[in-house]
């Protein structure tokens, strides 16, 4: 072998001298962020609970306050339809209404009262007597029955005037809290109760202000809720009411102004919405 040079063996690492190596990326230089300007991280936010909504109270006084109000808007001199010139012939009248229109009774009245002139005549007559002057009031047999029993109690026991008592217009044939409250309010001018016929029981049933069926449990609800001084002048503009627009079949209820606050089942046009018990 020739002397000389040895050339150089291969490492054992694999790496031979003089091989290129791949430079390791430079670290991105390190910047300083004061803590004050340190982004800081967001709040966990906590869901809140949603607000209750407000209960739905058909008789809360604010919206009884506004039924009365527009009830007075639209029926500013409501009274009684039937014509009559005293208290008895304002009780007689009540008498014959019951399951018959104002405008028939209208119709006979005049006619009997010129007839039978005041208290005592009715009071002469036998029942059977004074059933071809009402028939066409329907019911004429009890009708005429009342009349006259009214008429006797009366004469016998009251000098023939009619008291303005509600007990003792209770004791008379014929006469209940109805027919009671009709002449006490409208004539004697005393609020002793509500009437409740056919219309007021239809118009509270929509209204949401009663859920009874009898009359003296509807009269004692809506005696809570409407202001005594209101209790003469509420029946009559309820009872006009029934009448006009909220009749039993084909209410009127676009031209209605208590529309926006009756949700009755049988509506004929609502902008509210509609609960399945308000019904009569």
């Amino acid at each position: 072998m020739v002397r000389g040079t040895i050339p150089r063996q291969p490492a054992k690492t694999g790496r031979h001298e003089g091989a290129r190596r791949t430079p390791k990326p430079a670290a991105p230089p390190r910047t300083f962020t004061p803590k004050a300007l340190a982004p800081k991280p967001a709040p966990k936010m906590t869901p809140r609970a949603a607000k209750p909504v407000a209960k739905y109270d058909p008789l809360a006084p604010e919206r009884v306050r506004e039924i009365l109000k527009r009830l007075d808007e639209r029926y500013p001199k409501a009274t009684c339809a039937l014509h009559h010139r005293s208290a008895w012939e304002l009780l007689v009248a009540t008498i014959l209404s019951a399951q018959c229109t104002d405008v028939r009774v209208n119709l006979v009245t005049p006619v009997l009262f010129q007839k039978y002139p005041n208290v005592q005549h009715f009071a002469a007559l036998k029942p059977e007597e004074l059933e071809p002057d009402i028939r066409s009031t329907g019911f004429f047999r009890n009708k005429s029955k009342s009349v006259v029993g009214a008429a006797r109690k009366l004469v016998s026991d009251f000098g023939g005037e009619v008291p303005n008592d509600m007990e003792k217009l209770l004791s008379l044939p014929g006469v209940a809290r109805k027919t009671a409250n009709v002449v006490l309010g409208t004539w004697f001018h005393h609020a002793t109760g509500v009437v409740v016929d056919t219309h007021v029981t239809r118009v509270s049933h929509r209204l949401e202000l009663t859920r009874q069926e009898n009359a003296e449990k509807i009269e004692q609800d809506l005696m809570r809720i409407v202001p005594r001084e209101r209790w003469i002048d509420f029946s009559h503009q309820v009872i006009w009411h029934g009448r006009q627009l909220c009749m039993a079949r084909s209410p009127k209820c676009a031209e209605c102004p208590l529309e926006s606050l009756c949700h009755a089942a049988d509506k004929t046009w609502s902008t509210v919405e509609i609960h399945k018990a308000a019904k009569p």
